[in-house]
């Protein structure tokens, strides 16, 4: 590991921006703040999860935005946060958190109904392995536990095979299974700049044209950005 990737590993134990709690703290159990993210950030507003943040981008863009809402950018990858974690502590923002740890436990960190959205933003496609994919049944399953009903969960990516195994195939199983909920497709465009962006308020557009490294790496190579977004209803049957 690089000295600079060590350097940054340490000062982002020290920003109070930062939580990374040990994994013995979360393993089979809660975690202290489950439940309780209000009192984390002294007030009552929404909770929005950016996960696999990458350098928090779209964190610290949206909190900028929404200045009444709360972010919470989580990765795996400390190095990588600290970009956003640093803008965060300087500029001041008390809605801006960043917590490492992995999406797999993140029922571990969060209560029923406590989250209002959720933001998958160019993930790894996890090409050959479905059940990695952050749009997967398993993590499907995962934020039904924590979103609220009439929440939303965003998707933005490059990826055609990740944006199309969400709607087709990921989104349907899901809505078959009769687990009480069912996601209801909102918008969706697979040409956001070209096409799909116009359709949407002046925030909204604000928001998603926020460019993260990643997008504007493939934007570079000439691709084609993808945007689904579901809201999360009770299912009658």
């Amino acid at each position: 590991m690089g000295k600079n990737k060590l350097k940054k590993f340490a000062k982002v134990k020290e920003m109070d921006h930062v939580i990374e709690p040990p994994f013995s703290e979360v393993l089979n159990k809660d975690f202290r703040l489950k439940g309780k993210w209000s009192e984390e950030f002294g007030n009552d507003g929404p909770i929005v999860l950016e996960l696999a943040c990458g350098k928090g981008e779209y964190s610290v863009g949206m909190g900028e935005i929404y200045p009444g809402k709360n972010f919470i950018g989580i990765d795996i990858k400390g190095s990588r946060m600290f970009s956003g974690a640093m803008e965060a502590e300087e500029k001041g923002m008390e809605n801006v958190r960043f917590l490492r740890t992995k999406i797999d436990m993140i029922t571990s960190f969060f209560a029923k109904d406590e989250v209002d959205e959720i933001w998958i933003l160019f993930a790894d496609p996890q090409l050959g392995r479905p059940r990695k994919r952050l749009t997967g049944y398993l993590f499907l399953d995962r934020y039904i536990q924590l979103l609220k009903p009439g929440g939303t969960l965003h998707l933005k990516c490059d990826s055609k095979d990740l944006y199309a195994f969400t709607k087709d195939e990921a989104i349907p199983e899901f809505n078959a299974s009769n687990k009480g909920f069912q996601f209801e497709k909102e918008f969706d465009t697979n040409e956001l700049y070209e096409e799909g962006i116009h359709a949407l308020d002046e925030t909204m557009q604000q928001v998603l044209n926020i460019r993260t490294y990643y997008e504007q790496m493939w934007l570079d190579q000439g691709k084609k950005i993808k945007y689904l977004r579901y809201r999360l209803e009770r299912s009658l049957k």
